[in-house]
């Protein structure tokens, strides 16, 4: 048994090593390496049954594409908003706002990635603000660092709360422990917001300047964090929702108003330059062509926005009709399994190799053709550009997820490998060892593994699904506050995001990032466990 423990360790450890040494191995290669070693571990120590191994391996496979179209549809509509010219006249408006760069990077860093996350998750947040933050000037590869962390207080509510409420649905809880559990998620949320973004600054910018704007950073985070807390005391959907769209709302205005800003970093410029004292029609004329054009070059944005909020609530009737589950046609692949398609054109493989292993994937719900896709479609159009255009970017969308492509085909078939056997998966004797090893002071170490969940998977959901059980059984095993663990799980996996493999992969696709993945994980990290010992704290306050 002790040697299962140590070997299931082992392939983390090898990721790590592969990731972290000095000249570090790029994901596309390390992740594959991983995997491989992963299966020959289970084929041959853990011995599990070939045929299911296989099938995990499948699954895996089919599995990532659901990532890679999602990080291809990012890709897709920025590179579409540079062809029309849209990312420029963003860029300017931001400027108009405030040329000041750390309030610059709370709207679009914080507030904006807290909204985007709380309408659709899926990796989406760091994927659309990222490049908008590059436009602004920012360096690419600590804007990376910056979004990444900066996305992880509003993860446990992310995709309209999913991670909490179905994220737990294997365990049996009330409806009020579920709304305790988001109450007490988002207080320890709200402490790490207290220090979290300061850290997720200073990769961007020197503390002085930190230093010189912290009453603005702190009422923008303030503007977000406040009816997060709020939202969660009644409702553990839209906490991250609404607290985001309240936040950059009052980040803007906050901005324009210059309150906590340093007033020595920059003005706002006039942007008449006329040599005669304009009229007032001459004014209004100006402002309302102003207007027009922010309209339209922002739509890339509001439309996506919008579309992920018509399809994502529930209750506007979208949201079932995209993911109706009765298949329309099914077709027999022999030992391959049987695949099935629904009228929402939801595609699956069932019962893979003979067993019970199965894979499907939501086309028109996953983030990829619909929002991204049909956006960027959309943009083309108003903006009247040639075929040439889409196809040139098309292309340059698709080389660019070349090698992405590869490490999150690895990284799944790697994930999948890693919980695969039931309660002999190496993530199940992992986290019950953690336990064993800490006992009644497992309450300050819980979230750490829902963060390791969220590093193998790229999913706060997953997470929970594949701890969440095992850390209610702890809890009861050892007398701990049962909503206070479930808590600090869904928390760590909401932590856990700014060191996803998956999540990692996506920006540095989306920024054309080369063989980064390793020095972005050792930075990420360290503001992992700084997050780490708040929750710790939080959890000793609650207890």
């Amino acid at each position: 048994m002790t040697l299962h423990i140590i070997l299931s360790f082992l392939p983390i450890a090898l990721l790590i090593y592969l990731m972290t040494k000095r000249n570090s191995t790029p994901s596309h290669i390390a992740l594959p390496l991983t995997a491989l070693a992963t299966y020959l571990l289970g084929l041959t120590v853990f011995q599990h049954d070939p045929n299911l191994l296989h099938a995990a391996v499948l699954d895996g496979l089919l599995t990532a594409w659901t990532p890679i179209l999602v990080i291809w549809g990012a890709i897709f509509l920025f590179r579409t908003m540079e062809a029309t010219g849209s990312m420029h006249t963003i860029r300017s408006w931001l400027n108009t706002v405030t040329p000041n760069k750390i309030a610059q990077l709370m709207i679009v860093g914080w507030a904006f990635i807290f909204l985007i996350e709380g309408a659709s998750g899926f990796g989406t947040p760091a994927a659309l603000a990222a490049p908008i933050l590059v436009g602004l000037g920012f360096p690419p590869l600590r804007v990376a660092i910056m979004a990444l962390i900066m996305n992880a207080a509003s993860v446990s509510f992310g995709a309209v709360g999913t991670p909490t409420w179905f994220g737990f649905a294997a365990i049996e809880l009330t409806q009020a422990e579920i709304l305790e559990i988001g109450v007490k998620s988002a207080v320890i949320h709200g402490a790490a917001s207290l220090i979290i973004p300061l850290i997720a600054l200073s990769f961007l910018v020197k503390w002085r300047h930190i230093r010189r704007n912290l009453g603005f950073i702190y009422l923008s985070i303030a503007a977000t964090i406040i009816p997060y807390i709020g939202i969660s005391m009644v409702n553990y959907e839209f906490p991250a929702l609404i607290g985001g769209a309240i936040g950059l709302l009052l980040s803007v205005v906050f901005a324009k108003l210059g309150w906590g800003l340093d007033k020595n970093e920059g003005h706002l410029l006039d942007t008449l330059h006329e040599h005669h004292t304009p009229n007032i029609q001459e004014i209004s004329r100006t402002r309302l062509a102003e207007s027009e054009s922010l309209i339209k070059a922002t739509f890339p944005l509001w439309g996506t926005i919008l579309v992920l909020l018509l399809t994502r609530i529930p209750q506007l009737g979208l949201h079932p009709l995209l993911n109706l589950s009765q298949p329309a046609a099914a077709l027999s692949l022999g030992s391959l399994g049987t695949f099935t398609i629904t009228p929402s054109l939801t595609i699956s493989l069932q019962d893979i190799f003979g067993t019970p292993t199965s894979w499907s994937h939501r086309l028109l719900y996953v983030p990829s053709l619909i929002p991204f896709a049909l956006i960027s479609l959309l943009t083309f159009i108003w903006y009247r550009s040639s075929r040439r255009s889409i196809s040139s970017v098309f292309r340059a969308s698709t080389d660019q997820m070349r090698n992405p492509a590869k490490a999150l085909l690895g990284a799944l078939v790697f994930v999948n490998l890693m919980m695969h056997g039931g309660d002999t998966a190496p993530v199940v004797i992992i986290g019950e060892t953690l336990a064993r090893i800490t006992g009644v002071a497992w309450q300050y170490f819980s979230a750490l593994l829902g963060a390791l969940g969220s590093f193998f998977s790229g999913s706060n959901t997953i997470s929970n699904l594949t701890f969440g059980p095992i850390q209610d059984s702890i809890a009861a095993d050892t007398g701990l506050n049962r909503t206070t663990i479930m808590a600090l799980q869904s928390v760590g996996g909401a932590m856990g995001a700014m060191i996803s493999i998956n999540n990692i992969v996506a920006v540095c696709s989306v920024l054309a990032l080369q063989n980064s993945e390793g020095y972005i994980l050792k930075r990420t990290a360290r503001a992992l466990v700084v997050y780490a010992i708040i929750a710790a704290a939080m959890s000793l306050l609650m207890t």
